[in-house]
């Protein structure tokens, strides 16, 4: 989101402590992107995986015998052993940021016992990975960028937001089935809508992402709160590991301005 907005300073927090590790540790190469261009490099040739970007392709051979999930198959074995290396070292970014490269729908997603994993997804480090990373690095190095490990609500009341500042919100959704949005139930639904009108009283915009219904599940709660103001629908298209099928959601961003 920070990345589409122009700002004079931007307050960045997350409750998951590897998202923030993961930006500090990409904004560390903002002023020297090629040390990170070669260290990347190295990591993807030392567990031989595919990068076309690099002209490092899938075999013709492998291509034609599985024709839709040619990466996928080609990377398996050297992705697993990535993922082993980084979880018995969690202090190695440089790896995480390759499973999310080459791991499915680039998601972080970790287990009861801490340990990354996600599987192997039939993707690989490409032309648009190389753009992204130059776009992020570009946009970031001359920004007043501050990042935050906290409660949101604790991270809202330390920095004390005015009138001048804009605040937006992406909690886990209350009736979808992301392993996230597992920590989320009715209580801290309520919590969160208590607060954002507390932050409207105080006359500071704010906007916040949810979902309103969800196949067969409906969030009553945050509907009959969301009337208040003004609600924009918001069209996407997600991919569940578990289901493909499509998904018959309404996800809206509800804004106080």
């Amino acid at each position: 989101m920070f990345l589409n907005v122009d700002a004079n300073e931007y307050l960045l927090n997350d409750i998951d402590t590897y998202m923030i590790q993961l930006h500090k540790f990409l904004l560390s190469y903002s002023d020297n992107q090629q040390d990170f261009w070669d260290e990347l490099e190295k990591n993807i040739e030392k567990y031989n995986l595919s990068a076309t970007f690099m002209g490092r392709d899938v075999p013709k051979e492998t291509r034609k015998e599985f024709v839709k999930t040619y990466f996928a198959k080609y990377n398996k074995e050297s992705y697993i052993k990535l993922r082993t290396d980084f979880n018995q070292n969690k202090e190695n970014m440089m790896l995480l940021y390759m499973l999310l490269i080459y791991g499915f729908n680039r998601m972080l997603r970790f287990n009861a016992n801490g340990d990354f994993n996600l599987p192997v997804g039939n993707v690989d480090f490409n032309k648009n990975v190389v753009n992204a990373l130059n776009a992020y690095f570009d946009y970031v190095k001359d920004r007043d960028i501050q990042f935050f490990n906290m409660d949101y609500q604790d991270f809202i009341n330390k920095i004390e937001p005015t009138k001048n500042d804009f605040i937006y919100l992406d909690p886990p959704y209350l009736i979808t089935f992301s392993e996230y949005n597992k920590l989320w139930d009715e209580d801290s639904e309520m919590r969160l809508i208590h607060f954002l009108d507390e932050i409207d009283e105080r006359g500071i915009r704010f906007a916040v992402s949810n979902i309103l219904w969800h196949r067969t599940r409906y969030n009553g709660t945050f509907n009959e709160w969301a009337q208040q103001y003004n609600i924009v629908r918001i069209q996407s298209n997600y991919i569940s590991y578990h289901d493909n099928t499509e998904k018959d959601s309404y996800e809206v961003l509800v804004k106080n301005y």
